[in-house]
């Protein structure tokens, strides 16, 4: 079974403000507080101007950035931590990249895996999470099955999801 995700993850406060300035994103809620944004086409194409396909060069790395994304991370995280999170597994194997965006600057990564068993600190985005205040809670391995980032699939499920 295939896993996929792109999205932005911060408080469910932080996130609502930050989606207000861009029309199509959409907020859903996961525990423990926090929310995410998925990084659907539509979002990432509202950054681009005059339909430039420019990617960021990029202080995270993360290649489906557009230009001058990470600027924007930055600004929202002045109001309290932001992360960018990326998975992509099929078969048992695949990625994740996982960064913290903190009082306008990159504070936590990029963290990247390229399979498990992930390090002994976690894996990168339950690493992210733990920075965003997440904790692990009895029955639940890790902080990414705690705020419930299995729930859905994809970035496009998660999409669907608050329509």
């Amino acid at each position: 079974m295939s896993y996929e995700l792109q999205a932005l993850i911060g408080t469910l406060e932080l996130l609502t403000v930050a989606a207000a300035e861009v029309p199509v994103a959409r907020v859903a809620p996961l525990a423990q507080g926090l929310a995410l944004i998925p990084a659907t086409p539509a979002f990432l194409n509202a950054f681009r101007a005059d339909g430039d396909e420019r990617k960021s060069d990029g202080g995270a790395g993360f290649a489906w950035h557009p230009d001058g994304f990470e600027l924007r991370l930055a600004a929202w995280s002045k109001a309290g931590p932001v992360a960018c999170v990326e998975a992509e597994f099929f078969g048992g194997t695949g990625t994740q990249r996982a960064a913290v965006w903190n009082d306008g600057r990159l504070e936590l990564g990029p963290l990247s895996s390229a399979f498990e068993p992930f390090a002994p600190g976690g894996s990168p985005i339950s690493r992210v999470l733990r920075q965003l205040g997440a904790r692990v809670e009895e029955g639940r391995a890790d902080e990414f099955e705690a705020v419930g980032l299995g729930v859905h699939r994809s970035t496009e499920d998660w999409a669907a999801t608050v329509g």
